[in-house]
């Protein structure tokens, strides 16, 4: 094949020369088992496949009736070799392109899974038609033989390569007709389709534990907390409060909870960065940290909704689990706090104790974290000021929401008055 379609390109008269990579493009995908098939639909912009000389005349219109071939190749190239579709655990190895065609901008045919599947079987444009290479999309049928018509379904689309900023809306329909709708960036990874309950819980203790450790604010917060208080007792205290705080918080963001306007992720991203300033300052000038908890708890209800913009993004891959992605997610923060505690305890021990006196020490290290997230404070609230925080009014709120809030306040209040009792018990034992 490769042998004809360089043999036709070297007598056309010009060719579309290598392309630099685009910065960015959506990838639209359809996943459903029909029969004895997987049907993946597929479409892209044709400006991503890169370095297939696509013949054209002009100023890059291309020539519809010569590129048929080369459409095959492309597709094969940069999209088939790059995905891998698994039923169970077994990875479909022979799967074929069924069909290419190139499509209008305006073509709509890629809105639902049975209109992009019908698309294959109507006519291919006209060949004069004057369509520009940048202007093209690319759609792809990829058929993949399945041994049943269930749900067991995962696929790694590694389209990251496309271009700089890939982002791709896969779409997956269940045998029954239901649809779900995943929209990620760059490469994901495996993604379950209909994972199990544990694979959801793993998936999320995982990626709660990459986002605490990745989260440098969050990580500074909880230094600031372990800094003056290294004694076991108080640090269980302090840090069960800011846990059981962030937890609450990230449930009720993960159900919706939140206010729909634009203005308050950097509200809070800015409140994040003010809790380390103020856990630094009070580092520096209090001198009794044995009762530290409510301002952790106060502050642990801003970090969790820190949490949930970070959970956001990854709460589709949950499937039907929801409430155990939600757990998974917290023990996975949960762990990635302790992994820090254990290695900051020790570490601020030996340093206090060989290096320099713990109150110079504390000074200095609550100086440098308060100078540091005072700076990201300011660069935060620059973010902030450009919203307009006015357009949030609580007259709009419906009354299923006023009881949501009324709700989660309760709790709240709950969770304070039960921690402060277990709380002293706790220090009444010691």
């Amino acid at each position: 094949m490769m042998v004809l379609i360089v043999a036709g390109i070297v007598h056309l008269p010009e060719q579309l020369k290598a392309h630099e990579i685009p910065n960015d493009i959506i990838v639209q995908a359809y996943l459903k088992a029909d029969g004895a098939v997987a049907n993946l639909a597929i479409r892209v912009p044709l400006e991503a496949m890169r370095d297939m000389n696509f013949p054209v005349h002009g100023p890059g219109y291309l020539e519809l009736d010569q590129i048929s071939e080369l459409t095959l190749d492309a597709a094969e190239i940069w999209l088939a070799n790059f995905i891998d579709v698994y039923e169970g655990q077994r990875k479909i190895e022979d799967w074929r392109i069924a069909d290419t065609r190139i499509s209008l901008p305006s073509d709509r045919s890629f809105g639902n899974y049975q209109t992009a599947l019908h698309s294959f079987s109507l006519p291919d444009l006209a060949k004069d038609s004057l369509l520009h290479y940048e202007q093209a999309l690319l759609d792809v049928l990829i058929e993949y033989p399945i041994q049943s018509n269930g749900q067991n379904f995962s696929i790694d689309l590694n389209l990251g390569g496309l271009s700089l900023n890939t982002a791709t809306v896969l779409t997956y329909v269940t045998p029954d007709g239901a649809t779900r709708l995943y929209e990620f960036r760059g490469s994901p990874g495996l993604v379950e389709l209909d994972p199990t309950w544990y694979e959801s819980f793993l998936r999320f203790v995982i990626s709660g534990f990459d986002h605490i450790l990745g989260g440098l604010d969050h990580l500074l917060f909880i230094f600031c907390l372990v800094l003056p208080c290294r004694q076991l007792r108080p640090l269980i205290i302090t840090i069960t409060a800011f846990t059981c705080a962030h937890s609450i918080t990230l449930m009720a963001a993960a159900f919706g909870m939140v206010p729909k306007v634009l203005w308050f992720p950097p509200l809070i991203e800015m409140l994040i960065a003010l809790s380390i300033v103020y856990m630094a300052l009070e580092n520096i000038l209090r001198n009794n940290f044995q009762d530290r908890w409510p301002i952790a708890f106060a502050f642990g209800l801003i970090h969790g909704f820190g949490f949930s913009f970070a959970l956001s993004e990854t709460l589709q891959f949950a499937g039907q689990h929801l409430i155990t992605s939600l757990l998974g997610f917290n023990l996975g923060v949960e762990i990635g706090q302790l992994f820090m505690i254990i290695i900051a305890v020790p570490i601020l021990n030996y340093l206090f104790h060989l290096v320099i006196s713990e109150k110079l020490g504390i000074l200095v290290l609550s100086i440098l974290l308060a100078h540091t997230a005072w700076h990201w404070m300011l660069d935060r609230y620059e973010i902030l000021s450009a919203y307009q925080v006015t357009n949030f009014s609580l007259g709009a709120m419906t009354a299923e929401e006023y009881l949501s809030w009324f709700g989660l306040v309760i709790i709240i209040s709950l969770m304070l008055l039960t921690l402060k009792k277990g709380f002293k018990v706790f220090q009444n034992k010691g």
